[in-house]
């Protein structure tokens, strides 16, 4: 068969395909045969086709060979378009011919297997059409952002990811040795993107950031994508609206190009396509009062960790921000709050139904002063970050910025149990290969 005679499968559900001949091609996802009869779904980029073949038709060595293919192998096909309702979505392709690209070998993945002989076999369990739906809604997502940002005149950025100095401080980054001296895997691309607000005013940047974190929640990788923007001229109200148009607008794209996926993977779109601003806000304070009531043993100055998260938000549809936390758990670069000199005006939005921080959120501190402060309060050497300062000694303003966990935001959005399954490749303490 030409190449270019192929179509993707899914042209054979078009309302005119029924009774014209199609040449598809792909891998197999299952196949049986029963008699002179031969059952097996085909799956290509755009989708999933059931496809028989008579040995009558197709001959004995034809028929022999296609029988003999295993899950995963790879077959071209050309036959009718027959409308059954038995079949998939109910279409299927008579094949007329199919010729066998790759039989392979017999496929190790199947039902039942552990969790970690899946993670072992990550390369080939990706073809899961589990998988598949799940890093469909996560492109659908990236693809909706950038085209929010486009809207909003934020431009992308591209900032490095190795670094000199530890931005969010030492102990939660991997350090390694550059040259002799000491280098960094990106935490955070915000100074960066601080540094280049000032030409550009408004900036994002999509990128891997990496954290040494030992910890083994549903919810932390130690390599995630980050997405972060820097605003300026921005202040807490106006960032804590931009967020909130910013996340209504993506998840309503998402719920409304991806249904069929978003359904399969257990989250009606209906549901997204609910969400809507404004979003609750609550302070740290207040936060804290209603988990003392709940029983939890925090008092102003505790961390909100996972259970805590959850707690603040199962019973939500919505996502809650928390505000004003205080000065002590956030990064050095946040701005001291006007009206309590403990807090900082910063917040975490929080995914509903339990899902816990996918956003941090804060002004930007403008008075050297209190960022040298902070950076000696963290361990941190003040002349290492020289350079961020001068950006306050240059047309300092006012400005604002966020980031944003991307398979964090995926696992709340699908209803995921762990975010390993967010990521094609997940990255945690105890697990680095495949």
């Amino acid at each position: 068969m030409s190449p270019g005679d192929f179509v993707p499968i899914s042209r054979v559900f078009a309302s005119e395909a029924p009774g014209t001949t199609v040449r598809i091609r792909g891998w197999v996802l299952r196949t049986r045969s029963s008699g002179g009869i031969l059952f097996f779904l085909l799956r290509d980029r755009s989708g999933v086709v059931q496809v028989t073949g008579r040995r009558d038709a197709l001959g004995d060595a034809a028929f022999d060979a296609a029988e003999h293919v295993q899950i995963e192998g790879s077959v071209a096909v050309e036959g009718v378009v027959a409308e059954d309702r038995r079949a998939l979505d109910g279409r299927e392709v008579r094949a007329s011919r199919i010729d066998v690209i790759d039989a392979g070998e017999p496929f190790p993945i199947f039902t039942d297997q552990t969790e970690e002989f899946l993670l072992d076999q990550r390369h080939l369990a990706i073809r899961s059409q589990e998988s598949v739906a799940i890093f469909r809604v996560k492109a659908e997502l990236l693809r909706a952002f950038r085209e929010f940002f486009d809207r909003e005149e934020v431009v992308e950025m591209t900032p490095p990811i190795l670094t000199g100095n530890a931005a969010e401080g030492g102990a939660e980054a991997f350090q390694f040795d550059y040259f002799g001296r000491p280098g960094y895997l990106s935490q955070t691309a915000q100074l960066y993107l601080e540094a280049l607000l000032f030409p550009h005013e408004r900036v994002y940047a999509l990128t891997p950031s990496f954290r040494a974190e030992k910890s083994r929640t549903p919810r932390h990788l130690t390599e995630f994508l980050n997405l972060e923007v820097e605003l300026a001229w921005c202040d807490f109200a106006d960032l804590l609206i931009f967020i909130e148009r910013m996340m209504v607008d993506v998840l309503h794209a998402v719920a409304e190009r991806r249904p069929k996926e978003l359904t399969s993977l257990g989250r009606p779109p209906e549901e997204l396509l609910a969400i809507r601003a404004p979003f609750e806000r609550i302070r740290y304070s207040e936060a804290i009062d209603r988990l003392t009531k709940l029983g939890f043993p925090v008092h102003f100055g505790s961390d909100l960790g996972t259970a805590e998260e959850r707690a603040l938000t199962l019973e939500s549809k919505n996502p809650l921000f928390v505000t004003h936390y205080p000065r002590e758990l956030k990064a050095f670069y946040m701005l001291q709050s006007r009206d309590d000199p403990r807090a900082v005006e910063a917040a975490d939005l929080l995914g509903p139904e339990g899902y816990g921080e996918i956003i941090g959120a804060s002004c930007r501190e403008t008075d050297i002063a209190r960022i040298k402060e902070r950076i000696t309060q963290i361990g941190a050497k003040v002349d290492e970050y020289e350079w961020y300062l001068d950006l306050r000694r240059h047309g300092n303003i006012p400005h604002a910025g966020f980031g944003l966990g991307v398979e964090r935001v995926v696992r709340w959005v699908l209803r995921r149990e762990h975010i390993r399954d967010t990521t094609p490749f997940p990255r945690t303490p105890s697990r680095h290969t495949p």
